[in-house]
């Protein structure tokens, strides 16, 4: 069972140095180390995919850290949820046009409403979004 909905952002902040923090750090060892899991719906890997594409395009990371921090990503116990495609155009599209979100965006709170789990983000749009449907944010 998934105990959080991971955003991007988290994952990113676990991958580069200059976004990492105390508590984003913490909740990587409790992933790491503890039982925790995280759920992703099924856009997540190409999100994050994308932006480790475009830090080595332009310089932020070689080659080699790219895929450093694939393998890291690999080795954490991440589901990817099966069900946001079924629910793009409705439950989610919704949810954006209701909170202003990106529909990508909207994915991940959906997720974390339906299965009644806190969202791990950085995103401020994103925690205040999740704050107007009283869905808990991570890290605190």
């Amino acid at each position: 069972m998934s105990t959080f909905v991971l955003d991007c952002s988290v994952a990113l902040a676990w991958l580069f140095q200059d976004e990492a923090g105390p508590n984003t750090d913490q909740l990587l060892k409790e992933l790491r180390d503890d039982d925790r899991n995280a759920i992703v719906p099924n856009l997540w890997r190409l999100e994050l995919g994308n932006v480790l594409v475009q830090a080595e395009r332009h310089g932020r990371i070689t080659a080699a850290q790219l895929t450093t921090a694939l393998e890291l990503v690999r080795t954490l116990p991440i589901t990817t949820d099966a069900e946001t495609d079924s629910r793009a155009f409705r439950e989610i599209l919704n949810l954006a046009r209701a909170t202003s979100l990106t529909t990508y965006d909207a994915s991940y709170l959906e997720l974390a409403m339906r299965h009644g789990l806190p969202l791990a983000t950085l995103d401020k749009a994103l925690i205040r979004a999740a704050r107007r449907v009283a869905v808990n944010t991570l890290p605190a």
